[in-house]
């Protein structure tokens, strides 16, 4: 028995969507090495574009872009050199077709969430070439600790111990971590377990399903155990995912 509620969740959002879906228009001047961007939300799609991304393609966890949607990004492209950004372990595999499929240059940065999208970005430089870029935002994706939140569709066990229909979950890279009823508690917990004296800044991007009393939760719960910590709090509006959490 397959449980398909996240599938149904994403296609009605895709629907919804439905004027932002495929391959947006570049509507600037031609750079050395662009970059395309998987990405589902208005606001996820706003940083990325803010952050230098020329083209997005829609998808997410359940509703990934085929090879063929991602080269029509490529391709769309002035730029003969091409960075991906597939920002989902389901996406990796599709995206490293790329690079034989066609006469530019494509490297793809093995991005597994939209915030270590945000981090590789972060060492992007449009007129470094494809494969200078991907060396240095692979290895700034990796600096970042990353979290997401979501519910749980069905009871199941894991690592965490038994998890019932409808809690709240806590991801880290290694899987669940942490799950409860509180979406609140949930968040603060998992941003407990991933923070360490090291780090100086956290960022949350809201999705379907935050609240405000949540994000309140945690930045308090930071204001008073982690005095000093940056906290940037962002509208993704991406959907499955009330949080996706970026730790650095």
């Amino acid at each position: 028995i397959t449980d398909l509620r996240e599938q149904v969740e994403e296609e009605r959002w895709v629907r919804e969507q439905e004027t932002a879906r495929g391959v947006e228009e570049e509507r600037e001047s031609p750079v050395r090495t662009a970059v395309v961007a998987v990405a589902a939300g208005d606001g996820i799609r706003r940083i990325f574009r803010s952050l230098g991304v020329r083209a997005t393609v829609t998808g997410g966890q359940t509703m990934n872009p085929s090879t063929t949607d991602l080269l029509e990004a490529v391709e769309a492209l002035a730029s003969d050199q091409v960075v991906v950004l597939p920002n989902n372990d389901n996406i990796v595999a599709v995206a490293n077709q790329l690079p034989a499929l066609t006469s530019k240059i494509v490297r793809v940065v093995p991005t597994s969430g939209i915030v270590e999208g945000f981090a590789a970005l972060l060492e992007y430089d449009p007129e470094a070439g494809a494969e200078e870029n991907a060396t240095k935002m692979t290895e700034a994706m990796s600096r970042i600790v990353a979290g997401e939140i979501t519910k749980a569709t069905r009871d199941s066990k894991t690592a965490t111990g038994p998890v019932k229909k409808g809690e709240w979950i806590g991801l880290s890279r290694s899987g669940p971590v942490v799950a409860g009823g509180d979406l609140g508690d949930v968040l603060q917990a998992l941003v407990e377990m991933l923070i360490v004296p090291a780090h100086s800044m956290v960022t949350l991007i809201e999705g379907e399903g935050s609240t405000a009393a949540a994000t309140r939760h945690v930045e308090a719960w930071l204001s008073e155990k982690r005095p000093g910590t940056t906290v940037e709090v962002h509208h993704g509006g991406q959907p499955l995912y009330p949080y996706l959490i970026s730790i650095e």
